[in-house]
């Protein structure tokens, strides 16, 4: 029965991943199929003539006029076009902010996919004593740092995952010393945080725990700071 149970544990692991993983893959290919291909003609949709649906077709069809879209508004016609459907949402009140929003987005992080979350780093948080693996957001300078500078030393923005659902947290500005890079992969740091702490690189364990201790004497070395009423205000 023992060796039985490994058996099953062991086909569990292999196939449960590829399961999850074509699922999803099916799931995204059935959903832009379903949003498609009700928009192309009879004429050219081969699910009219075959006894059976072909799947994934519209995901084709969508990536052909995403990419078509993209090359007529690279001349000048195109960018007039863009332009003047801009300046029609600008006109609109609440779409225009929706929008905008979007579309910032969209450019900051298609535009510096090389400066976005390419560093892991550990910060003390919630309280001290507590470290809390993070994303560098980003390293440049703005009106954000830039008020928070004259209080304090260099801030960074940082984003705080949650777990075991990375795509939700905090997005928080720290101080730059405050900030202990690691050598994991962005990759690897994900792992981490959906795991809640069971997957660690074996390589970087060792030195994970090594960095924690060197953080926690260098901050046990520090004065005591002396809180004033007016700060704890």
């Amino acid at each position: 029965m023992t060796r039985i149970r490994n058996y099953f544990l062991t086909g569990f692991i292999v196939t449960a991943p590829l399961a999850i993983t074509a699922y999803l893959a099916w799931s995204f290919i059935g959903w832009v199929d379903s949003w498609v291909k009700p928009y192309i003609p009879a004429r050219y949709n081969p699910d009219n003539y075959l006894p059976f649906a072909i799947p994934g077709f519209g995901l084709i069809v969508a990536i052909v006029l995403i990419t078509l879209v993209g090359f007529l508004t690279a001349n000048f016609i195109g960018r007039s076009i863009v332009r003047y459907g801009e300046y029609l949402l600008d006109r609109m009140p609440l779409v225009r902010s929706i929008y905008r929003g979007l579309k910032q987005i969209f450019e900051t992080i298609l535009s510096n996919q090389a400066e976005t979350f390419n560093k892991v780093a550990m910060i003390e948080y919630p309280r001290r004593g507590a470290w809390s693996i993070v994303f560098v957001s980003s390293e440049k300078q703005n009106q954000v740092t830039r008020k928070l500078d004259h209080k304090q030393k260099e801030s960074i923005a940082v984003f705080l995952p949650s777990t075991p659902n990375p795509t939700t947290g905090f997005l928080m500005y720290v101080p730059r010393e405050d900030v202990i890079e690691l050598s994991l992969s962005v990759e690897e740091a994900a792992k981490l945080v959906i795991s809640a702490g069971l997957v660690v690189p074996d390589e970087n364990q060792k030195r994970l725990a090594e960095m924690a201790a060197t953080a926690k004497r260098r901050k046990r070395a520090e004065p005591a700071e002396t809180v004033t009423p007016k700060d704890a205000a």
